[in-house]
């Protein structure tokens, strides 16, 4: 028994030396390559507004007719003062298209009362539930503009989004969707108030950096922009993938569509401020990006979608990580177990270093945004634990958004139910 558990020692200090460095060095490594190229992307395309808060909305040399779609599922309570928000909108020609996705709630009732307030609105009403996808692509069918505004059912557009976001239409014939800033709203709960250092000083970086590296993972669900003919290329939004906006990110991509991502284009939302909500949040998420990881695999055949191969390793790399900080987990708990515990003495080190790249990262972060939103720095308090539990949300939600990815009926159409919206 004695030789057993001296062999399972040494082999387990092996293991765990190799994945602990995996573990401590692939976030470490992830935060400045994310620093390095939203640095890179300030520098280039938002410097000139460094002097001001306020922008100066660009001027169009035409003003073509914008959508404006909205899915929605018992959005009851939110739906009339979404659509009361778009109408004060700046830019002048558009319309609103709500899809009433077979509520439960009054929803179907409060978009008709809202149908005689509002002559831009129409609505399409489905009596059972058919899926957000679904919603989508009969929204888009039924739009007049050749342009797509596709936001949630909760989100509050921001009056000057639609012409930043149609700016990027009318330069580039090739651009075919354009995703936009959601903004937290709901901030009275520490969750809330972390989840506002997380959409400046994670995604925001994230989108900043892969839109300097290459292609972008996802475009937001929540505020994004397509040009119709790009959707009809690659037909529409896919009724079988569980989160359809990274899937239709990608197909764009792949038919070598531009993505590009602005910053103006703002929208206020509601985020889950209970760790139940959070937690499905977040593992629906992880299940759509693993979803993808195993529709897309055949772009290493093609050397044309090459710009692709970095999201592609990325987000397999991020997986790999979350299965190594469990291996890594499960070691040092055998160790101890077997009363041969594991070193840990290069944990402080590595865990100093951690902390102040996190902390540089959401300096750099906010600093940016702080120039969309004033106040920022009030919330830096909050995320100084926040770089762990964030780590620690994606290990457990990638392993179970893996599981579920794999274990999910891809024949049956994803349909939706209704999400933790906080407090408002």
């Amino acid at each position: 028994m004695e030789q057993i558990i001296v062999y399972f020692s040494n082999l387990s200090d092996t293991v765990f030396t190799g994945l602990s460095n995996f573990v401590y060095f692939y976030p470490f490594f992830m935060a400045y390559v994310w620093m390095v190229g939203a640095v890179y992307y300030f520098i280039k395309w938002e410097r000139h507004d460094i002097k001001s808060l306020k922008f100066e909305t660009p001027k169009l040399s035409e003003y073509p007719l914008a959508s404006v779609i909205i899915p929605c599922y018992n959005e009851a309570e939110h739906i009339d003062t979404v659509i009361e928000q778009i109408t004060k909108t700046n830019y002048p020609h558009y319309e609103i298209i709500a899809v009433n996705d077979g509520s439960t709630d009054k929803t179907a009732d409060v978009l008709i009362e809202l149908m005689e307030k509002y002559p831009q609105l129409r609505v399409v009403d489905f009596v059972k539930n058919q899926g957000k996808a679904t919603g989508l692509n009969m929204a888009a069918l039924a739009a007049k503009g050749e342009y797509l505004v596709c936001i949630d059912g909760d989100a509050f557009l921001d009056p000057d989004a639609i012409t930043w976001l149609m700016s990027h239409f009318l330069k580039n014939p090739r651009v075919g969707a354009i995703t936009g800033k959601p903004k937290i709203r709901n901030r009275s709960t520490i969750l809330g108030k972390l989840q506002v250092g997380e959409f400046s000083a994670i995604i925001g970086m994230i989108k900043r950096a892969q839109s300097i590296y290459g292609k972008i993972f996802a475009v937001s669900g929540v505020v994004t922009a397509f040009r119709k003919e790009a959707l009809h290329d690659v037909g529409y939004w896919s009724t079988d993938m569980i989160t359809e906006d990274i899937d239709v990110c990608w197909r764009l991509q792949i038919r070598h569509w531009t993505i590009n991502f602005e910053p103006h284009a703002m929208c206020w939302i509601l985020m889950p401020e209970t760790l139940g909500g959070l937690w499905k949040q977040r593992v629906r998420w992880a299940q759509g990006g693993a979803e993808v990881l195993f529709k897309y695999p055949h772009i290493f055949e093609d050397w044309r979608q090459r710009r692709m191969w970095p999201v592609y390793i990325e987000y397999l790399l991020s997986i790999t990580w979350a299965f190594s900080f469990l291996m890594v987990l499960i070691l040092y708990t055998l160790g101890i177990i077997t009363n041969s515990p594991i070193n840990l003495v290069n944990s402080t080190v590595y865990s100093i270093l951690l902390g102040i790249t996190f902390m540089l990262q959401f300096l750099i972060s906010f600093y940016i945004s702080s120039r969309y939103e004033k106040g920022m720095g009030k919330f830096y308090y909050w995320l100084v634990w926040y770089p762990i539990a964030y780590w620690m949300i994606i290990a457990g939600t990638s392993i179970a958004g893996f599981f579920k990815a794999i274990s999910r009926d891809t024949s049956k159409r994803a349909v939706w139910d209704s999400p933790d919206r906080g407090i408002a």
